[in-house]
């Protein structure tokens, strides 16, 4: 999956659930029961997600949704593994992008 949001600091739950294609409740849920999503608030209460953030909910859609994890599974799967597992999904993000623009490279060819 490719996120497509445009370069800022902070992006608002709306930004990010329509990115992921998702609601903004499973956004809010998501971070009651993942300890690494932790957007900022305002003084209205309002999430700003970062970049990071971004990355966090991007790796836990991949283990939810792509790969079939329950959330105690991928709770338990980034506990274990969270450092390298974050590591290892970075770097097949990366070759997926990659892969992705010289397949279209190709086809211009």
């Amino acid at each position: 999956m490719h996120i497509d949001l445009p370069d800022k600091i902070y992006y608002s739950i709306g930004e990010v659930a329509d990115a992921f294609e998702v609601n903004t409740s499973l956004i809010r849920y998501w971070e009651k029961e993942f300890d690494i999503l932790k957007p900022k608030k305002n003084a209205k209460g309002d999430r700003k997600f970062r970049k990071e953030d971004i990355k966090n909910l991007e790796f836990i859609y991949h283990l939810v949704k792509e790969r079939g994890f329950t959330l105690e599974g991928a709770k338990i799967y980034l506990k274990k593994n969270q450092k390298k597992a974050l590591d290892d999904f970075e770097i097949v993000r990366k070759l997926k992008r990659i892969k992705a623009e010289l397949e279209n490279i190709k086809q211009q060819l």
